[in-house]
């Protein structure tokens, strides 16, 4: 069983930010620390958030540049739906899950993986801008399956609109880096 982090907790937040955001954390925790406690095990209390800025250091340092996920966006936007529909599925698949297509317009596929469901969205992967409303049917189609993970693929803009309507009903928007990340891009130019 693969462990989850809650997307709400404060490490799961220092992830997303920059680097530094968790060194100037613990360089804080350390001079609270230092009122209290000796140096020596001062040293010790903002450990966890040394470690997290160095892995979201190493994260951001491998993460793609701005170019390349142009070039990643063009490439995907260039595919036809099977294409891209084929190399979602073989990305999923390679996650652990069993992938399946899903019956209804408002979702794509069904994933499954440790009990829980899934939902994606992927069909206006290529829209410029992407509105509340295919969101609001993911999410209609979600409770109707009792998905436990609704995701939106797309490669556009997300609209201000959308955007917050994701964030209250949890809903995944997957797009640019990580899209590209988790569909192997490269991979994906190499055999074209």
């Amino acid at each position: 069983m693969k462990l989850e982090m809650n997307q709400n907790s404060l490490f799961a937040i220092l992830l997303r930010k920059p680097w530094w955001v968790s060194a100037a954390i613990a360089g804080g925790v350390f001079a609270l620390a230092r009122i209290w406690l000796p140096p020596l095990y001062a040293a010790f209390v903002p450990l966890p958030f040394i470690v997290i800025g160095v892995y979201a250091g190493w994260q951001q340092l491998r993460a793609p540049s701005a170019a390349r996920v142009a070039e990643g966006v063009a490439v995907l936007r260039g595919m036809s739906w099977e294409e891209f529909s084929a190399a979602l599925e073989a990305a999923f698949r390679r996650e652990g899950y069993e992938v399946s297509r899903f019956s209804g317009p408002q979702a794509d596929f069904q994933l499954a993986r440790a009990g829980r469901t899934s939902l994606v969205a992927a069909k206006r992967w290529k829209a410029t801008r992407a509105g509340i409303e295919p969101l609001r049917e993911l999410h209609a189609a979600g409770r109707a399956a009792e998905a436990q993970e609704l995701i939106y693929v797309t490669t556009g803009e997300v609209t201000d609109n959308a955007g917050r309507f994701a964030a209250e009903k949890n809903v995944r928007v997957l797009r640019d880096a990580e899209l590209i990340k988790r569909i192997g891009v490269r991979a994906l130019k190499k055999k074209s």
